[in-house]
């Protein structure tokens, strides 16, 4: 692979999960727009998501030999080393080819040999951190990079705060779409009008545990006369369907995945989620009332975290994994039976709304860029 004939040649690292992937292909959307010349190259981990998703989004890709440290099979991290020298091998050739004047880390296996390296060979560097509670990896690399990207106030904690920029985070914009959109809504997923919609999202793989304690209150939820959208994950799909049998089709809706999320989002009166980075700003960019579930297993309970954020400021409701099946369906029925409450939880959310994340963070990269190709 020779250097691309262009003005500007960026290199944007990171993925494992859509959650980091997404915000990478805006990014990279982004800064196309704004200077449609400049070349992009992605580095990715090999075998991870990163690998199919970014070429369906038009752009190349190359992929390091990496992968995290696995907590529950320590014959696994026997080859973690070997991994990480690899990935710093490889990744010093992939910059010598290419080029650039900018990496970017997005987060994920892959950005932390390829924004290491690229440090280390005088590559101006910016890393977007989605989260409120930083990873380690990019506590470790905010020392070495130029500008830090944030979503979150108090990032100041982890890393030097004139490197930080608070951006926000980008956000299928597509999904965050939904001003007018409620009567086709209506129609698209077949509900009845006048009732209030609850919309529950475990994401595409779905949430375990707050699958079960919707299947266990189901009948109960089904009783207070509102529409369901259930999003369960290809997972807990055919055992949804079959607990909602015989429930009410024009009221209660299952989904193993909902292609058309802005359509939800403009139904929706009250959402209960999981509380990654990029959920959390695509509820505050629509404004609706949500009750978040943080995922316990996260790294550093970054998810907790991201809730919190939004809890301190009246914006959310937040509960525990642990607290679901004794809390659920008492905080649903609750809150939807308090409009004014849920009023003032959407007003809060969204005021922590960052819109054009993608863009002004585009333009940060831009900047770098400029500032390291002496044009």
């Amino acid at each position: 692979m020779q250097p691309l004939p262009h003005k500007y040649r960026i290199i944007i690292s990171g993925g494992g999960t859509g959650g980091h992937i997404f915000p990478a292909v805006a990014i990279a959307n982004a800064i196309k727009k704004l200077e449609p010349s400049t070349g992009i190259l992605f580095v990715g981990a090999k075998g991870k998501m990163e690998m199919e998703k970014v070429p369906q989004a038009g752009y190349i890709i190359e992929g390091l030999w990496i992968s995290g440290l696995q907590r529950n099979n320590i014959k696994a991290n026997l080859l973690f080393p070997f991994k990480v020298i690899s990935s710093l091998m490889q990744a010093r050739k992939i910059i010598k080819r290419f080029k650039p004047q900018v990496a970017v880390g997005v987060g994920g296996y892959a950005s932390g040999p390829l924004l290491y390296m690229a440090s280390k060979m005088g590559i101006a560097c910016l890393i977007q951190e989605q989260n409120s509670f930083a990873g380690l990896t990019n506590k470790i690399l905010g020392k070495r990079v130029q500008k830090i990207c944030v979503a979150f106030d108090g990032m100041e904690n982890f890393f030097p705060k004139d490197k930080i920029i608070k951006t926000g985070n980008p956000v299928r914009e597509d999904a965050v779409r939904t001003e007018g959109l409620r009567n086709e809504a209506l129609s698209y997923f077949g509900l009845k009008p006048g009732n209030k919609t609850l919309l529950i999202v475990g994401g595409s793989q779905g949430a375990l545990s707050v699958n079960q304690a919707i299947k266990a209150s189901i009948h109960s939820l089904e009783n207070l006369g509102i529409n369901i959208i259930w999003q369960t994950g290809k997972y807990f799909f055919e055992e949804a369907k079959k607990t909602v049998e015989g429930l009410p089709s024009d009221r209660v809706k299952v989904y193993d995945f909902i292609n058309r999320m802005n359509l939800a989002y403009a139904l929706a009166d009250l959402i209960v989620s999981r509380a990654g980075a990029s959920t959390v700003s695509e509820l505050c960019m629509i404004g609706k009332p949500a009750m978040l579930v943080p995922l316990p297993t996260a790294a550093e309970d970054h998810q907790a975290m991201n809730a919190m954020s939004l809890v301190k400021e009246n914006a959310a409701i937040m509960i525990r994994d642990q607290e679901l099946n004794n809390l659920l369906f008492s905080e649903i029925k609750s809150l939807l039976s308090d409009q004014e409450r849920m009023n003032q939880l959407s007003a809060n959310i969204k005021k922590l709304a960052l819109p054009d994340a993608a863009s002004v963070i585009a333009r940060e990269v831009l900047l770098l860029a400029k500032t390291h190709s002496g044009v």
